[in-house]
């Protein structure tokens, strides 16, 4: 049972690496920036493969980003079937990956924290 686990993780850490330079490579759409795939999330049965994403120095929006991406899909999953040794590839379904957004405000708010913690030992 955790080998199969172990095999999901091998094969979406691969399609990860592929996706990137891909994406980078293959799809040309005007003002879509930098993405970075974060992390993709294969099912057990390999059936589908959920593509976690950021994009910098973009123009859209994370809806229209994702939405891009997810027409761009069907080709990328073509492309990695010429490139991967897999007997299936996984349909892609791209998602904003708004954690690291998230980490962002969390270390501001706890600089903010450490600061105001300073000025006030600082007036006592």
């Amino acid at each position: 049972m955790t080998r199969d686990f172990q095999r999901t993780d091998r094969v979406g850490a691969q399609l990860q690496r592929e996706l990137s330079s891909l994406i980078h490579d293959e799809v040309d759409e005007p003002g879509l920036g930098m993405v970075t795939v974060q992390e993709v999330r294969v099912v057990r049965d390999f059936s589908q493969a959920k593509v976690f994403f950021t994009a910098m120095d973009n123009s859209l929006s994370r809806e229209e980003c994702a939405r891009r991406l997810n027409q761009a899909a069907g080709h990328l999953r073509w492309l990695l079937g010429r490139e991967l040794k897999l007997r299936t590839v996984p349909k892609l379904l791209f998602v904003y990956d708004e954690s690291v957004e998230q980490g962002e405000r969390l270390a501001s708010l706890i600089e903010q924290a450490v600061a105001t913690d300073h000025q006030h030992d600082e007036t006592d």
